[in-house]
């Protein structure tokens, strides 16, 4: 009997009648004799619903209560699918993030696995019981409830295929596959049937949604093959694995569009060792993810010669600038930048293949499609698989359907 993990996404169980949908799905497969580990998210919308509650009650809720509201979205999810499932015949046992063995860190929102102990999850399967667990959460090794981020469910699913050793592990969520583009940004945009881990992180990282970037970095950790999947149709969809010398060939994997980033600007910083380190360590100590960072050596504030100033820009995602601000008003005051400018209305635009590392002149190419496209480039960054340029907002869709253009990423699924 094959162990298989299935997760189901918020719109794979966004009302009873889709939770009963899944149940009829994981019912089948137990009868063709699999045993199942699903794990579920909260159902789509409640997560944001218990925010707008907790917002409404207090502007800046403690982080440790927000895990122990936020839980419980998941877990009133995996009680329905027991429940539906016991109603077709099926043993199934609903369990919360701490019974099944997920034990995390201490930071609150955003924890990380720190160990899985499934003991209780492997004595309900020996039972033949379908065990069905609660996603996005876990629980310290004090007793506290944590949550691990957005799309922690993909997390959770991934972290028990690798300690379990399933023999497959299926993201299911409402769209087939991962896709050369956003199909809803670019119509054209065709469906990948397999890809690599490190494509896939990229692609995750950059704005495209179908996977938390953290779960395929753990899935490459610990070689967990998984294909992400619709819970609506019986399509295949698209492979993660390891990287194979065919996939080469290809040499732009895919598009992604990220939005909702701002631009921070220093202008006037001192160009000496240690100064950047303490300011993006703070920066850090506050939680805030920092991307992209471009620095400049500057001539000083009175044009003349003496102490070299650099300028530093750098972006971060627009719902984390007030922090930012915060923080970096105090740096300014006490010295550490002369000017300091905030841009928000911005986009990030990649392109991304590990073909790559084996083909020059990507880069000449992206920018000439992007200015034939009238899109101004304000930023550019690279890496050995992945070009990322940031532009305005408005313009974010425009590029990417230049760059999918450009590239020739629109046709029949690619094949490895």
């Amino acid at each position: 009997m094959a162990l298989l993990v299935q997760k189901y996404g918020g719109t794979s169980v966004a009302n009873l009648e889709r939770i009963q949908r899944v149940a009829d799905r994981v019912a089948e497969s137990r009868r063709r004799g699999n045993r199942l580990v699903v794990v579920v998210s909260a159902m789509s919308g409640v997560t944001d619903g218990l925010l707008r509650m907790a917002r409404e009650i207090d502007r800046e809720p403690r982080e440790r209560e927000m895990d122990l509201l936020l839980a419980t979205g998941e877990q009133t999810t995996t009680a329905l699918l027991a429940m539906a499932l016991h109603a077709r015949g099926v043993d199934a046992v609903a369990l919360t993030g701490a019974q099944a063995g997920i034990v995390t860190d201490g930071t609150h929102t955003r924890a990380r696995i720190a160990n899985v102990t499934p003991s209780a999850v492997r004595a309900h399967l020996q039972a033949g019981r379908v065990v069905i667990v609660a996603g996005f959460q876990g629980q310290t090794m004090g007793g506290q409830i944590t949550t691990l981020g957005r799309g922690g469910s993909d997390l959770t699913a991934i972290a028990l295929a690798a300690v379990l050793r399933a023999a497959r592990c299926e993201i299911y969520t409402d769209v087939d596959g991962v896709y050369t583009a956003d199909p809803r940004t670019e119509p054209r945009a065709r469906k990948i049937r397999e890809i690599s881990y490190d494509e896939m992180l990229e692609l995750a990282s950059t704005g495209a949604k179908v996977m938390q970037a953290r779960s395929v970095e753990f899935a490459k950790k610990f070689g967990v093959v998984f294909e992400v999947r619709s819970s609506f149709h019986r399509t295949r969809g698209t492979m993660v694995k390891e990287e194979a010398k065919s996939m080469e060939r290809v040499v732009v994997r895919g598009v992604s569009l990220e939005k909702n980033q701002a631009k921070v600007t220093l202008a006037g910083v001192a160009d000496r060792p240690g100064v950047a380190a303490n300011m993006f360590s703070g920066i850090a100590r506050g939680g805030i993810n920092v991307d992209m960072i471009v620095q400049n050596v500057s001539l000083p504030a009175d044009g003349k010669r003496g102490k070299a100033q650099t300028d530093i820009t750098f972006t971060v995602p627009r719902d984390e600038l007030s922090k930012v601000k915060r923080y970096l008003e105090k740096f300014r005051q006490t010295g550490g930048a002369r000017q300091i400018l905030f841009q928000e209305g911005i986009a990030k635009v990649s392109v991304v293949g590990i073909g790559m590392r084996s083909h020059s002149g990507v880069a000449a190419q992206l920018f000439r499609a992007l200015a034939k496209a009238g899109v101004n480039i304000q930023m550019i960054s690279t890496s050995e698989i992945k070009i990322t340029v940031v532009v305005d907002e408005s313009a974010g869709p425009k590029a990417v359907r230049a760059a999918h253009r450009e590239f020739r990423l629109g046709g029949r699924a690619q094949k490895r």
